[in-house]
């Protein structure tokens, strides 16, 4: 059949020849897209990247074993766009499944699979094939794709007489890695490793990710689960994590334990070894597009972060970098006298002016000192990385009441829906707030937001 490609304004997505139409697929998983705008976003950040260092993407054996026509659909799209993402894979299931089948005992020591010369022999078998099933699945639906079994991860044997042959990583080749990157095939690797006399040896599928993450230092490092990402104690979603402001609250969590506490302590080490731009996604495969491509993401994204700035002095804040926040994120220039007119409340700002909360102090007939939030702004740089979620948080757990306006055409509106006790919509205005119970207080309240002054020029915010 002949290419085919989708166009969305100023930029083209170019699907390449294959025997198998494409298009239905790329449509499915554009329709998670928010905005054109988005999606150009993100693929300009990701093209300015070194193509090794766009993804690292680990994928678990429940993964490929339920979720396999989602991945490869996933996958493909991402090389339908020009990324190519780099795959590591384990197959714990498989091998659970693979043992009983052979009659061999499960034993588990320290959370790693105690690996005799039989039980060593079914992880080989089992890892090829469902290495060749992916790779075999990916090709069949006309993605470039390399299968690497092995010759990625050097290790020395961690303790022969506790753990049999489970290998610990002391070194990791990258040489075939970027060998199909090259020739823009996705490279998908198994997580088995050899030692340097030659012998084969069982690595834990999430030691060998963090290894190859290390070396690599990508921009994404994913994590395809069939949860979709963190749960809190609820069992609801996380949608992101500021390590820099949450980390040790989280430790403190009651509901944090067992595997899900050892993950996030895993991913503060890796984050900590990995340049600041760096984050981790856990989401489904089927959601992989939307949490790559969009601002609201579709699962958990998890970051270094930045210390977040309070101040409740304008002298305390470089108002000079603030200001250029500000006006690059509405794309409008203050008020000259903006800072000096302004009766600060409180003000948040990330330690490198990325993204800020401005509160003022107004008076209202029936409440006195009720904080008003005049500006938030994020830049487009941290668009998506959860840094404006993260100063919200910090904000909220300082002040207990607040109100504000925000345009109904503002995409900030959902996540202002989730926050606010309550919204009254109007055609210029929509109101939020929370924490206030008093009618004629919000009835006030409202009627400050629509008369409220402008502070931008050109506009009435």
């Amino acid at each position: 059949m002949s290419g085919s490609s989708i166009r969305l304004p100023g930029t083209r997505l170019a699907i390449a020849p294959t025997h198998k139409d494409l298009r239905p697929t790329i449509v499915r998983l554009l329709s998670n897209i928010a905005n054109a705008k988005e999606i150009q976003q993100y693929l300009k950040r990701f093209s300015q990247l070194d193509a090794a260092r766009f993804a690292v993407v680990k994928v678990g054996g429940a993964v490929l074993r339920d979720q396999l026509d989602d991945l490869v659909s996933s996958l493909s799209f991402l090389q339908q766009v020009g990324l190519t993402p780099i795959v590591i894979h384990g197959a714990g299931p498989q091998l659970d499944a693979s043992m009983e089948a052979a009659g061999l005992q499960k034993t588990i020591v320290d959370n790693l699979r105690h690996t005799d010369a039989a039980v060593l022999s079914v992880v080989r078998r089992v890892m090829r094939r469902e290495n060749l099933r992916l790779v075999e699945a990916l090709q069949a639906d006309g993605v470039r794709a390399t299968s690497i079994q092995s010759g990625v991860f050097e290790c020395t044997v961690l303790d022969g007489e506790r753990y049999g042959l489970v290998g610990k990583v002391s070194r990791v080749d990258v040489e075939g890695i970027h060998a199909a990157i090259n020739v823009g095939s996705i490279p998908v690797i198994a997580s088995l490793g050899e030692t340097v006399d030659g012998q084969i040896v069982n690595v834990n599928a999430d030691w060998a990710a963090n290894e190859l993450i290390k070396t690599l230092q990508p921009y994404k490092i994913v994590f395809l689960t069939a949860t979709g990402g963190l749960l809190d104690g609820n069992g609801a979603l996380i949608d992101s994590i500021n390590l820099s402001t949450e980390y040790e609250e989280l430790l403190k969590q009651p509901w944090l334990h067992s595997g899900m506490r050892v993950k996030i302590e895993q991913i503060n080490d890796l984050l900590a070894s990995l340049p600041p731009s760096s984050s981790v996604s856990v989401t489904r495969p089927d959601e992989l597009a939307k949490e790559l491509f969009t601002h609201r993401g579709s699962g958990t994204l998890v970051r270094r972060g930045e210390r977040i700035i309070r101040a409740t002095r304008w002298d305390d804040i470089d108002l000079d970098r603030l200001r250029t926040l500000i006006e690059s994120a509405f794309g409008r220039k203050l008020e000259p006298g903006y800072f000096k007119t302004t009766p600060l409340h409180c003000a948040y700002v990330s330690e490198h002016y990325r993204a800020a909360l401005v509160l003022t102090t107004e008076s209202l007939q029936h409440a006195d000192s009720v904080p008003y939030l005049d500006k938030f702004a994020v830049a487009d740089d941290a668009q998506g990385e959860g840094l404006g979620r993260a100063v919200w948080h910090v904000m909220r757990t300082d002040v207990d009441r607040l109100f504000w306006r925000s345009r109904p055409t503002n995409l900030v509106n959902d996540f202002y829906f989730t926050e606010a006790d309550g919204c009254l919509k109007g055609d210029r205005w929509n109101v939020f707030w929370y924490g206030l119970a008093d009618f004629e207080v919000i009835r006030e309240a409202v009627e400050h937001c629509r008369n409220r002054n402008a502070t931008l020029g050109n506009s009435n915010d």
